[in-house]
């Protein structure tokens, strides 16, 4: 903590080190993980035994949602670059995610031929609109707190991903036991009043943001156009936008089609960005395109959590009378507990010379997901076909898991933020969500696929699924720490400046500080 209190602008007051602002922002997001956690805990459930969806469409729908959950930052994130910046682009998005958490209260008689169902795709709907404001900005404004060369930045990112963590065990485990226990509606309500208060308090703590955030063009927002203010007219296309949704997540492979060709785009557009650059933000671009590339990978694979892994521990795994959805808690535990270890870890690491570029991250990262189903196979094959699967290996599954992802996510937040231009900030930070996005699709035609040609999960074709993704990630995980040294020169660390302080370039201290691994 020494080393990074030393690293705060003189007068500056902090905790631990840090900005108050980033507390602010780790207990709104903390409020915001309980809420959309503690729903996904319950939602595959919810899908096949009220809404009575099979498993295999259960699982489309399902990794629908989450997957248009990580989309739409791409377009919230362009929003906040261009016209409202990133603190009232939160703070809209937290108001629809909150109007979309209570509507799922409303559960209805179940079944699809329920009228109510129909209020259930309009709550998927605000949330995964309101995401779209919140999730990629308020990641962004962490990064605003911090120059570029700062060497606690990883660290801050750390600390964010943890109050992400609390909030997601919180949330799996007082939503998930109240939704299994008490009823759907008061899971689902108990989801809605965490997402309430991480509205308020990212509304009471503007003041320990330091200006971060705000609109790049407050002249553009006064505007009118036909009688209106042009901010609310961003407001109220969104809430247009809702009803676009509500129809998309019903027709899951139309989505599918679009998420493929938006991905398309994306890539070609920020190919056209590259061009206009100098040599090395060009190639930093490349770079930051080869980490995206391995989102999908992870998160397929990654998601099986709230979705098929969850089906296997309800009725393959001996739960002890343990609830299932209580099991979701596991990962975000292990991220409270082991976050503060990889941070010091890397950070020890770093002082010596020895810490792992982060596209070598990312190649531990795949080994150990990877790892982790072929584990979960070998373990569920020792006990036979006859017998449950000891609780121990879903343990151990999220356990290798949980070091993977912190080995990914918190460190691939921080390089899209620190590599990216400036003024593509927030559309990198959303084009770092589009390949969630993706990974997230693929996690439900995984799912799918462990449903079998019935809709219905078995045993044995479920640990077929995880057998064949297990070893292919392995793979990929090797062949990236292969070429892991020369994805690092692509970086170019050695020229990365703060845009708070061009000077430092021409008296060296940009290259030292640069020289940090990223």
């Amino acid at each position: 903590m020494a080393a990074t209190a030393a690293a705060a602008p003189a007068g500056q007051r902090t905790i631990l080190g840090h900005p108050r602002g980033l507390f602010v922002l780790f207990f709104a997001e903390m409020w915001e993980r309980f809420s959309y956690y503690g729903m996904r805990a319950l939602l595959i459930f919810y899908l096949t035994k009220h809404w009575l969806f099979s498993d295999g469409n259960a699982a489309l729908v399902y990794g629908a949602y989450t997957s248009l959950v990580y989309i739409t930052p791409v377009l919230g994130g362009w929003l906040a670059d261009r016209y409202l910046g990133q603190r009232k682009a939160v703070l809209y998005g937290a108001v629809l995610l909150t109007t979309g958490h209570f509507l799922m209260a409303f559960e209805g008689e179940g079944g699809q031929s329920d009228p109510t169902i129909n209020i259930f795709w309009a709550a998927l709907a605000f949330i995964i609109v309101g995401s779209g404001f919140l999730k990629a900005n308020i990641s962004v404004i962490v990064g605003a707190l911090y120059p570029r060369t700062d060497v606690r930045r990883d660290g801050a990112y750390t600390i964010f991903y943890i109050g992400i963590n609390v909030g997601a065990a919180l949330g799996t485990i007082v939503a998930g036991w109240l939704g299994e226990t008490w009823g759907w509606a008061y899971g689902f309500g108990a989801a809605g009043i965490g997402m309430l208060l991480g509205l308020l308090v990212f509304m009471a703590g503007k003041p320990l943001l330091e200006g971060k955030g705000e609109s790049p063009d407050p002249q553009a927002l006064a505007r009118r156009v036909g009688g209106l203010r042009f901010e609310w007219l961003i407001y109220l296309l969104s809430l247009g936008a809702v009803g676009g949704i509500w129809l998309l997540i019903q027709f899951q492979g139309f989505y599918g089609q679009l998420l493929l060709a938006g991905g398309t785009l994306l890539l070609g557009y920020v190919l056209w960005q590259a061009s206009q650059l100098d040599r090395d933000a060009r190639q930093r671009l490349y770079a930051v395109l080869f980490l995206i590339a391995l989102q999908p990978v992870f998160w397929g694979l990654f998601e099986q959590a709230g979705g098929s892994i969850n089906l296997f521990t309800d009725r393959y795994v001996d739960r002890q009378g343990v609830p299932a959805t209580l099991f979701q808690s596991i990962n975000p535990i292990y991220i409270i507990l082991l976050g503060p270890l990889f941070a010091g870890l890397w950070t020890f690491l770093g002082q010596r010379g020895l810490e792992p570029s982060t596209p070598a991250k990312f190649g531990l990262a795949l080994l150990q997901v990877g790892f982790s189903f072929v584990l979960l196979v070998w373990g569920a094959n020792s006990v036979g076909p006859a017998v449950l699967v000891p609780v121990i290996f879903i343990f151990l599954l999220y356990l290798f898991q949980t070091t993977g992802e912190l080995c990914l996510s918190p460190v691939g937040l921080s390089a899209m933020n620190r590599l990216a231009p400036r003024h593509m900030a927030s559309l990198i930070m959303g084009a770092w969500f589009y390949a969630s996005a993706g990974g997230n699709f693929v996690a439900g035609l995984i799912g799918q696929a462990t449903g079998g040609e019935g809709g219905e999960m078995s045993r044995a074709g479920a640990l077929a699924i995880y057998s064949q993704i297990g070893w292919i990630t392995i793979g990929v995980g090797v062949a990236v720490l292969v070429v892991a040294p020369f994805v690092k020169r692509l970086m170019h660390l050695d020229t990365l400046v703060d845009d708070e302080a061009p000077a430092a370039a021409a008296t060296g201290t940009a290259g030292a500080a640069g020289s940090q691994p990223a």
